[in-house]
This record gives C-alpha cells, structure tokens and sequence, in this order.
C-alpha cells in the first residue's frame, strides 16, 4: 500500500444517552450475558470481543437512528460485554449470577463519540475525580474498517513516526515482515510526551479486503508520558490489568487474592510473514492526541526476551500458589477471629469480676460500722439501778461536794444555802491567805 496515503476519521452525531444507559437497560431484562453475545460458556476472550464487535456494530444507534429496538439491543450487548470482557466480573457471573455483579460497581464502556458536550463534560470531570470509565473505540471507525473504506500509511521496520489524531478518530498504518523478522520477533509500541489518552489497536485481514479489529491496548501513564505497546515476540506475552480499584479498598485480603486474575495470555502473540495493520485511536475527551509510533525487531533485545519470558512464568507460578495460600489464609484467619472473640469475652469476664470484687471491698469502707452483738453492750454498759436509789446516789455525791469546797469561799458565800455558788476569778485565789491541808481527804 502507498506510504503517502493518510486517514483521519470522525464518527457521526448518535443518541448521546445510548451507551450510558448501557449497563441499566441490560440489567433490567435480566438475559443470560453468553445467550446475548451468542457465545458458549467456555467461549475464548477473543470469541467474545468478535461477538460483541459484531453485535455492536449492528444495532449501535450511528446506524439504526432512532429505533427504540435497536437502542435496547444496542444497551443489552453492551451490558453483557461488560461481564463476559473482565475476568473477575465472568467468574462472580458464573458462580452467584446477576446477584454478584450487582453488588459490586459496575464499569460502563462509553463510546465518546456517540455523546454530546454536556454528557462528554461529566465524564471528563468523572475521569479527573478518579472514577474508571472505559471507552471503546468508535463503532464508526470500526464500521469504516470492516468495510475497508480507511486509508492507510505504511510504516517502516526501525523508524518512527509523530502525528496528531483527533479525539474519536483513527489514523491506520501497515507493516510489512519478512519470515527472519516474524520468527525474531516485533513489537510495536506508542508514546504521547504531552501524556495524551490513546489507544493502539491490531486488525486482522478479512477476506473481502476489510479490516476487523482483534487487539487494543489502552495507554498508561509511565512517568512523564503515557504508553502503549504491543510485543509479538513468539512466546505468549501476557497482559496485565489492575481493575476493581474501589472494590479493593474495601476488601483489600480479596483484592490481594484477585491481583493477578486478570494476568492473562494476549490472543495473538506471534506474526506471520505478510502485511499487518496497526491504528492510534485518539481517546481524549475534547482535544487531539500527539503521539509516536514504532516498530522494531525483537532480534534488538535478545536478553529482554529471555527476561521477559522467566518473569511471567514466575509470576503464573506465583498465581497458582496465591490459590493454595489463599485457603490456608481462610481457614487461619476463621481461626484468629475465632480465638480474638474468644479473647475478648474472657477479658470482658475478668474484667467484670474485679469490679464486683472492688464494690466488695468499697462496702466495707464507705457505709455505717456494723453494730456489735447486743451481749457485749450489756456487758460494758452500767448497771441500772431503781428510781429512787439514783436520786439518793446524787444527794449524798452533792453533800460530798459541798464539804469538799467548805474554806475555799468567804462568809458571804455561805450565809444563803439556796444562791447559787460563784466561782472567784484566778487573782482571788492566788491572794487567800490560807494552807490548804492536802492530805486531809474531801
């Protein structure tokens, strides 16, 4: 094909609410995600990418208008790809149905292209507020392939090319290998310095000469760029996805568990000696996406190869045992929860017993002495005696008193019986001239 040749293509104006609702209106009707797709249960990821390129293309809302039925179909395979295209969110499907996904967030597939300004303006502002929003490539753009109405640019082993794409369009290149260059190996890698969203994609030849997507990689931020590539190396080269960002923090033993779930083998990892067909898909929300593209051999990077290929079997070897652990870490956790509540209630228990034990020992300080036995009381009690002998008892104590104090007073003092007796002031006793005879007893 001629090198000189350059396509850029825009998608039509469609129902801007058409996938949006995609994930509502295929949950409501409640259909099996494989009977929609037309797929088997054991159907491979790239069975069900070609399903739903297919039904997509068919009933996308560009094409059929405003059919109401084409809009339904359109939302119910978009739905079901959802499910079937993440491996995490297959197997829930397949071990507890709707229920699972239900429970857990759902990430729509937004075709930019079929929205209009103010529905693309809330998914920027969803994108910058971290929330994931996958896009999928234009289905006109995928339509205008199929029927092999794009124009393509020929790309040349070991050199790059810089463009820029509009946002929802495709600028399409070919590589022409040799049989050496296919068994080395080649990769095809993409980066944007101004950090621009893109996505690279591979397309197979059909046989009426159109171009039917089979690979896409979305580009990532690494570092001061974003970046994307493809590795056809001979060996199956794995990819690698982090998904499920807000389900992992709130079940981060889960989300450890599920890590390398979705480490999984590319569906082409080899190319045969012939021509192939690469794209850059411009994934910005509303400006253009500058980016570079090349391909090179993999006889470049001998050791890279040998690399690559012992980490990921580390890793698949790591994925088996992080099963096997898994179940060990169930069963000793049920275990430790077990023996936690355990020491929780006994502390509780002792706890409770030595505050009874204090409000004991706090009786014995805080309230009233106990009264002693009746017995002892009378024992040191005086002993009572009868009416009269009392009073006789204080007379004769009187007429002792009275003897006692007689010389300690004046004549005065004893000339009326009945008036009381004052005390003399200290002076006045220290001036009676008298010797006080202190043998003679009162």
């Amino acid at each position: 094909m001629a090198g000189s040749r350059f396509g850029s293509f825009k998608s039509e104006k469609g129902d801007s609410a058409a996938s949006a609702a995609a994930a509502s209106g295929g949950a409501a009707q409640r259909r099996d995600p494989y009977e929609v797709l037309g797929v088997g249960r054991n159907a491979t990821d790239q069975e069900i990418k070609s399903a739903f390129r297919r039904m997509a293309l068919k009933y996308h809302p560009d094409k059929n208008g405003d059919d109401p039925v084409a809009s339904d179909k359109f939302q119910e395979v978009t739905f079901s790809y959802n499910i079937l295209s993440d491996p995490d969110k297959r197997r829930q499907y397949d071990t507890s149905g709707f229920e699972a996904i239900e429970s857990d967030s759902q990430e729509l597939e937004l075709d930019l292209s079929s929205l209009n300004t103010v529905n693309t303006v809330f998914a920027a502002l969803f994108s910058k507020l971290g929330v994931p929003i996958k896009t999928t490539v234009s289905a006109t753009v995928l339509e205008e392939a199929l029927n092999g109405s794009v124009m393509v640019s020929q790309l040349q082993l070991g050199s790059s090319v810089q463009r820029k794409v509009e946002k929802q369009s495709a600028h399409f290149y070919s590589v022409d290998i040799t049989e050496k260059q296919a068994k080395m190996g080649l990769i095809f890698r993409v980066h944007s310095s101004d950090k621009s969203k893109f996505k690279l994609l591979y397309f197979e030849l059909e046989e009426n000469g159109g171009l039917s997507l089979a690979l896409q990689e979305d580009s990532v931020k690494t570092g001061k760029v974003t970046a994307a590539g493809m590795y056809f190396l001979g060996f199956p080269v794995y990819r690698f996805e982090q998904n499920n960002l807000a389900a992992g923090a709130k079940d981060s033993d889960g989300a450890f568990f599920k890590r390398l779930d979705s480490f999984q083998p590319c569906d082409i990892h080899e190319l045969k000696p012939g021509t192939h067909f690469f794209a850059v898909y411009g994934d910005n929300f509303f400006k253009s996406a500058n980016y570079t593209i090349e391909v090179v051999s993999g006889e470049s990077f001998p050791a890279e190869k040998e690399m690559l290929r012992n980490v990921e079997a580390k890793i698949l070897t790591k994925r088996a045992e992080l099963s096997k652990f898994e179940s060990e870490y169930r069963e000793v956790l049920a275990k430790f929860t077990e023996m936690t509540s355990k020491y929780t209630q006994e502390m509780q228990a002792i706890d409770q017993l030595l505050k009874e034990r204090n409000e004991i020992h706090a009786s014995y300080t805080n309230n009233a002495p106990l009264k002693r036995s009746s017995s002892r009381n009378k024992a040191k009690s005086p002993s009572k005696m009868p009416k009269s002998d009392t009073e006789k008892h204080h007379q004769k104590d009187k007429k002792v008193k009275d003897h006692c104090m007689e010389g300690y007073g004046s004549e005065d003092d004893n000339s009326s019986e009945n008036k009381p007796k004052e005390r003399f002031p200290r002076k006045k006793w220290l001036n009676i001239p008298f010797k006080l005879d202190r043998r003679k007893s009162c």
